[in-house]
Formats: C-alpha cells, sequence, structure tokens
C-alpha cells in the first residue's frame, strides 16, 4: 500500500474515509452536532539544513548560460513583496548583532531561515515553521475535526505549515459539512482553541447558524475603560462627554480591516485630561475591528460557565486523538513528499483509527418481554404473590410452575 498510494489520486482515498465514516454513523458512533477542531505539525521528510534560497523570478545560474534552463518549482521563485523582503533583511540583521542567549547562535554556520527567502529542493511543499519549546523544522500541519460523542474523526486534511491557524478554518469547515451532509447529520456547535480566533471566522461562522466556542485571541477588550460605546450612532463617548464618532475604515499590516474613531482635534487640545488620554497625539483616537459585533459576542460565551465546559470537552476529545496518531499509527514524520502525499497518508491514518474504534464498539443491547397472561392465571400469580411475601423474581417462577416446565 505505501509503495503503490503514489498511483492512485487523493479521491480514492476520500472515497475510502467516507466508506468507514458510513459505517460509523450506521453503528451510531457519530452524533454530528458537536465537533472539536484542532491541527498539529508533522515533520515533512526532508532536512532543514539542505534548504536553498530563492532566486528571483527568470533568474538563472552562470552555469545555465547559454543553455535551455530547467523549469524551477514554484516554491524557488520569490514571490514576496519587497517591503516584506526589507522587513525581513532587517529583522534579520537585528538578531545577528544582538547578544542572544540562544543556542548555536554564534556559529559560524548559524542561518536565519523563513519561507520567504528559502525552499526545500526535497520536498518544495514542506514549509519552516516553529513550535514554541521545539526546534524550527520543516513541517506539514495536519488539521482534524473529532466527534464529541465517541472521538470518531470526521475529517483530516493536509495543510502548509507557513500560515496561521484560523487561515485553515475555511477549508476545513467546508469539507467538514460536506460530510455531515451526505449522511444527513447537521453540525450545530465547533470547539477550537484561540489558534482559530479571528473576525472573519467568526462572522463566517454565524452565517452558517453555527455556534462557535472559540476563545478570543490577542489584546482584544469588550469594553475600553471610560469609554461608553452606543451603537445607535456608532460613537464612543469619553470620560470628560466628548463623542469620537466613526470616521473611516482602514487596514493593519496583517490585511485585516477595522474601525477608526476619534473626536474634533481642538477639543482635545482644550481638554484637562489629554495629557493622561492622549500625550503624544493632538486627539484621541480608537481602533475597533470591523467584526467587533462578533468578538464580543465570542468574549461573553467564553466567560460563561458553559463555555469553560466547552473548553475542557475540546481538550479531552481531539487532543487524546492527536496524541495516538502520532505516537501510536506513525503520524510522527511523513514517509513521503510532496503535499498529496501527506494529505494521503492523513486519510489512511484516520481510517485505521476509525476502523479500530469501529472494531471496538460493543453497543449494549436490552432486551424486554411482555407476556399478557389469562385473567384467572394473572390473579392466582397475585394471590401466590401476596401469600407468599416473594418479590418480582419469586412471580416469575410462580409463574413458570403454573405453565408447565416448557414455559419461555
Amino acid at each position: 500500500m505505501s509503495r503503490t498510494r503514489q498511483f492512485f489520486p487523493a479521491a480514492v482515498f476520500e472515497r475510502l474515509f467516507d466508506h468507514v465514516f458510513a459505517q460509523c454513523v450506521a453503528r451510531g458512533l457519530v452524533a454530528g452536532d458537536t465537533q472539536a477542531v484542532d491541527l498539529a505539525p508533522v515533520k515533512a521528510n526532508a532536512a532543514l539544513e539542505a534548504v536553498r534560497e530563492k532566486r528571483p523570478a527568470g533568474a538563472t545560474g552562470p552555469h545555465l548560460a547559454g543553455c535551455d534552463a530547467p523549469a524551477l518549482p514554484a516554491a524557488a521563485v520569490l514571490t514576496a513583496p519587497a517591503h516584506q523582503l526589507r522587513q525581513l533583511a532587517t529583522g534579520q540583521r537585528r538578531r545577528q548583532g544582538a547578544q542572544t542567549g540562544a543556542l548555536g547562535a554564534r556559529h559560524e554556520q548559524a542561518r536565519l531561515l523563513s519561507n520567504k527567502t528559502h525552499y526545500s529542493p526535497t520536498d518544495p511543499d514542506a514549509r519552516i515553521s516553529v513550535k514554541p519549546g521545539k526546534a524550527r523544522a520543516l513541517n506539514y500541519l495536519c488539521s482534524l475535526a473529532v466527534d464529541t460523542a465517541h472521538g470518531v474523526i470526521h475529517h483530516v486534511q493536509a495543510d502548509f505549515a507557513d500560515q496561521r491557524d484560523s487561515q485553515h478554518l475555511p477549508r476545513l469547515l467546508t469539507g467538514l459539512q460536506r460530510r455531515l451532509r451526505a449522511q444527513e447529520l447537521r453540525l450545530r456547535e465547533l470547539l477550537a482553541d484561540a489558534g482559530y480566533a479571528n473576525g472573519p471566522n467568526y462572522a463566517r461562522l454565524e452565517a452558517a447558524h453555527l455556534t462557535a466556542w472559540i476563545p478570543v485571541f490577542g489584546q482584544y477588550k469588550a469594553d475600553l475603560e471610560g469609554f461608553a460605546y452606543d451603537r445607535a450612532t456608532d460613537a464612543f463617548t469619553c470620560p470628560e462627554g466628548q463623542q469620537l464618532p466613526f470616521q473611516k475604515y482602514d487596514t493593519n499590516p496583517d490585511g485585516g480591516w477595522h474601525k477608526i474613531y476619534w473626536g474634533p482635534c481642538r477639543t482635545c487640545q482644550q481638554c484637562p485630561r489629554k495629557p493622561l488620554c492622549a500625550p503624544r497625539a493632538k486627539r484621541k483616537q480608537l481602533t475597533r475591528t470591523l467584526y467587533d459585533a462578533a468578538y464580543r459576542r465570542a468574549w461573553e460565551r467564553q466567560h460563561t460557565r458553559r463555555g469553560q465546559r466547552k473548553r475542557r470537552v475540546r481538550q479531552g476529545t481531539v487532543e487524546p486523538v492527536f496524541g495516538n496518531l502520532i505516537h501510536h499509527y506513525g503520524l510522527r514524520r511523513m514517509n513521503v513528499r510532496g503535499h498529496a502525499g501527506a494529505h494521503k497518508t492523513m486519510l489512511l491514518t484516520a481510517v485505521a483509527y476509525n476502523l479500530k474504534k469501529l472494531l471496538h464498539h460493543r453497543p449494549q443491547r436490552q432486551i424486554s418481554l411482555a407476556v399478557a397472561l389469562p385473567q384467572p392465571l394473572r390473579a392466582a400469580v397475585w394471590r401466590g404473590a401476596r401469600h407468599n411475601g416473594r418479590t418480582w423474581t419469586p412471580t416469575l417462577v410462580l409463574f413458570q410452575e403454573q405453565l408447565g416446565k416448557n414455559a419461555t
């Protein structure tokens, strides 16, 4: 199977996963209404020491002059904007000049690597990523959606490791809903950690009528101390009673949209609280995300008792599944190369996990039998039970004595 999987398209493995998943649904292992989502890095089949620098588009080496240059993979060509490359170079020079205590930082062969400037010729789809407490490595991301009823995997996909967790949620949600609709199941609640928190995800889940139990990430504050918000006029009021109405939309360096509020400059200059409120600016300016209403609702949900319980349910559902896949199902490291091969490997691993769940499932069946007795025999049974002071079990014995030895 491992030698021939490269000859089969990913659709074959998807159908195999759907077939096993349908059997889990038929056996009652799937509820479908609540899903826990998470991802984990999986080491790629490539070495970080072999990465190379990317080249500008159309550039060829001197050894290729006068001959047909081989086509470079897409990952080997610089695609980052010039201003991002300048910021990256400035940050690397600052780190090299600083007296850092990192192990190996002063080694002559130490390099500062980035996905914007380096790629792996062995596996161009692998990306450089780092997890807190672990070394930098070439990884893929394994995204899972696990049912909270019995821990059955509903969806699995391979993602590139150079993006944030929140950027992978739309594709995961699309595949998850497609599989649930095929089995006539409806998704109602989604559990995830703070890595999936952003405004577009909150808005997308609310538009799909899903309850998102995703903690708010970052420095978001539902209420600004001293500034009251009026939803009708879309304006803030400062402690001195001056209004800061909405002025314009703008984007942050990450491309996210936010709204900017400020008041008249002359009023702020004459305010006695300006040295404390806006000591270096000409006026007080407030910035709020475009999805502030969705953020506020998510923030309120996570601070309820139900929100704390959902957090524990997520931790006890999806994280043990990842532990089993990594330590017992061979998902610690990829033995294939390429994004398509990584996706097939993760599908096969999820199929094996669901099959084990299916084989170990032993439903408890209770069989009850009701027998209608003739009226004279029913009265005799009750008289014998009252006379002998027997409970239901001796009454059944008396009933068998009345019917004969062949009674069932």
